[in-house]
């Protein structure tokens, strides 16, 4: 798995941990919280190694993909979760470059990079589920298209590698989270405020939701379901 240690991965780590699955993640500059992770993992009787990789780096996913196949065996599950968000007005984009670069190659070429490895190592009827945003069918405000853009990206990659990967089984689905409660989201009460307003539900989703949604479709359950976009949003693109 890319990115497990904040919000929606750690959650995702934990739960898959919890069902029983050997779990390898990557991280960039938590190191220590990576460590902490592994060790509640393991005190609960399960199995995890955090690898260090940055997801923008060319070859960083390969290689992290490669040491956790060499490490547990094969990969049965992949879950593409980092991702690097920059916003910003469309006058400005000229200044953030830097910033749009990493992000096309963290949300886009690292996913792509994942796949093409990890279904290497992967027997037939594995899972790859990628981390989408319900951005990528509904807006809701200027400033994010750039990051919005790799995300639609995102969903256009699962339909297609579906087929790709149809003949052995491995079955290729999306979650689009919506307003999720993690470190991502502002702090500012009046625009947590005008989040929670805009959706039916009037709350935020929990980490720990995400990770129920990936468990299902790692799992056995889900044999049949591939191409797929699950939305867990509270209902605000309803």
């Amino acid at each position: 798995m890319t990115g497990g240690t904040r919000g929606m991965g750690e959650a995702i780590v934990r739960r898959l941990a919890s069902e029983g699955a050997s779990v390898a993640f990557t991280f960039v500059n938590s190191e220590n919280r990576a460590h902490q992770i592994v060790e509640d993992i393991k005190k609960a009787g399960g199995e995890a190694i955090a690898i260090k990789a940055d997801g923008s780096v060319s070859g960083a996913v390969k290689n992290a993909i490669t040491s956790a196949a060499g490490t547990l065996g094969k990969i049965d599950i992949l879950v593409n979760n980092a991702a690097a968000a920059v916003a910003g007005q469309l006058e400005t984009a000229s200044d953030r470059v830097e910033d749009y670069d990493r992000m096309v190659d963290v949300n886009i070429r690292s996913s792509a990079e994942a796949v093409r490895t990890a279904q290497i190592f992967m027997p037939d009827g594995g899972r790859i589920i990628n981390i989408g945003s319900v951005g990528g069918r509904r807006i809701g405000g200027p400033g994010m298209s750039d990051y919005i853009a790799t995300k639609a990206a995102i969903s256009a990659y699962t339909r297609g590698l579906a087929w790709d990967l149809a003949p052995r089984k491995i079955t290729v689905n999306s979650v689009e989270p919506g307003a999720i409660d993690t470190d991502m989201m502002p702090k500012d009460t009046a625009i947590r405020e005008a989040y929670i307003n805009a959706i039916p539900l009037k709350r935020l989703g929990k980490p720990e939701e995400i990770a129920a949604m990936v468990n299902f479709l790692a799992g056995s359950e889900a044999a049949y379901i591939t191409g797929s976009a699950f939305t867990v949003d509270g209902g605000i693109t309803a």
